[in-house]
């Protein structure tokens, strides 16, 4: 389990919040769990003000997809971060808005077809693996 951040930086007007690097670490550990596919993080320090990191996963299905965003958002919240989930529904694309960490998951033809790691890397995506 990852513990919530230490220190003034760290500290929000409602008590203690993880960082955002713990909340990274937090959401990979979740995906890990769940058995995500092709898990990749672009960092967005610098490049964009909406968050300090992206996470692009698969899931093998809809099913597969859904779950993991639920299971996610708990997390997160049990952590003291809000989440924000769309896309629920159809499942082929959930967007989580974890503030400091935006998270994709995708089925993998939806997300081959949206290439979001291209698009956000400017150049320096780095490699996909295929299934």
């Amino acid at each position: 389990m990852i513990e919530p951040a230490s220190g003034p930086a760290a500290v929000k007007a409602n008590g203690p919040t993880l960082s955002p690097d713990a909340l990274h670490a937090l959401i990979l550990q979740s995906l890990d769990d769940d058995q995500a596919q092709e898990v990749v993080t672009i960092p967005l320090e610098g490049k964009s003000n909406i968050a300090d990191h992206m996470v692009v996963a698969s899931g093998r299905s809809s099913r597969q997809v859904a779950s993991m965003a639920q299971k996610l958002a708990e997390r997160i919240k049990k952590a003291g971060r809000h989440a924000r989930i769309e896309g629920l529904p159809s499942a082929d694309w959930v967007l989580i808005d974890a503030e400091d960490v935006i998270v994709h998951l995708f089925r993998p033809e939806v997300r081959s077809f949206y290439n979001l790691e291209r698009m956000w890397a400017f150049g320096d995506a780095p490699e996909v693996a295929q299934a």
